[in-house]
């Protein structure tokens, strides 16, 4: 059992790592195009946050559901990050625990 459920654990640690990476892009990347630092007419912007539009609102619309702007800001992404920690520690524990 422990063959087969350490790679598992590490591939879900890998893959929640890598949804964070591309959640912090797209964050920083609504910044730059808000403050027109970047403009969505070059091609190569429009198409890099459209992926991450689509990447990344799947699980940010459920929390925005719940939570409402709060003064302007969107809080959901933060959630979202802090829910993906919890996760992965439980993650990283629980291997830890199993001894794989």
């Amino acid at each position: 059992m422990q063959v087969i459920l350490g790679p598992i654990l590490g591939l879900i640690d890998i893959i929640l790592g890598l949804y964070v990476w591309v959640l912090l892009i797209s964050i920083i990347l609504s910044w730059l195009i808000m403050f027109n630092v970047v403009n969505t007419s070059n091609r190569f912007i429009y198409v890099a946050g459209d992926f991450l539009h689509k990447v990344t609102e799947p699980a940010l619309r459920p929390i925005r559901r719940f939570i409402p702007f709060i003064g302007g800001m969107d809080i959901s992404p933060i959630i979202l990050l802090l829910a993906i920690w919890f996760v992965r520690d439980f993650i990283r524990r629980l291997a830890f625990q199993l001894g794989v």
